[in-house]
């Protein structure tokens, strides 16, 4: 158990309420115990929806700073208050379903870039892997591209590891140009996926859709 879910458990133990710091990467905020929100840089503004709240605390439990309370009254908000427990259960579950789309996390911090090799000969894309192909640019990382596309940064790293596993995308180094790899080898056949969406993601915009396959059939 690290520091920041040992103090959450703390401070449910004995019924605290104040602002939990972690470092400078955001905050908790808890009522009488509860977490009633959750609050990071790397994602988007201060939300009270259940997803958002457990996208931001999934950062904010991975982070190297450690915890400072800071005791007061906090508003509950209109999110439904969760416990520290589920909490780390929902942190081992995205982590499982990040692994079992890519074992790598090459790709979650570093800008991304579309690459042209893929090996395989039909390439299944989701509505969102469509958006991050057409906005991936070598200089936002998931979590950027998460924020200007409107999605959860969750939903976004998920997609960006599933283009990875299908050689579509790759991490840009720090020392190394951010353009799209010149490589002539394109796939043979792009195909959006038909099926509902995933959790939180929003229906394929078949319009956006087209223009991808133009652009790839271009390249």
């Amino acid at each position: 158990m690290n520091d920041v879910l040992r103090a959450l458990h703390g401070l449910e133990r004995d019924g605290r309420s104040g602002v939990l710091r972690v470092g400078d990467v955001g905050a908790f905020e808890v009522a009488e115990g509860a977490i009633v929100h959750a609050e990071s840089r790397y994602t988007a503004g201060r939300w009270a929806e259940p997803i958002a709240l457990f996208d931001a605390a999934c950062f904010l439990l991975g982070a190297d700073g450690g915890p400072r309370f800071t005791e007061g009254p906090v508003s509950r908000g209109a999110a439904r208050p969760v416990t520290a427990a589920t909490l780390a259960c929902e942190l081992r579950r995205r982590r499982a379903l990040l692994d079992a789309e890519w074992p790598s996390a090459d790709v979650d911090a570093a800008p991304v870039v579309p690459v042209r090799r893929v090996r395989r000969q039909r390439v299944f894309l989701t509505g969102l892997q469509a958006e991050i192909l057409l906005n991936a640019d070598g200089r936002h990382t998931p979590a950027e591209l998460a924020r200007d596309l409107g999605r959860t940064v969750f939903g976004c790293l998920l997609s960006v590891r599933g283009l990875a596993a299908a050689s579509l995308v790759r991490a840009v180094r720090p020392d190394a140009p951010a353009t799209r790899d010149t490589a002539r080898d394109v796939p043979s056949g792009v195909v959006i996926d038909g099926g509902p969406p995933r959790e939180g993601w929003a229906p394929a915009d078949h319009q956006l859709l087209e223009r991808l396959r133009a652009a790839l059939v271009e390249l």
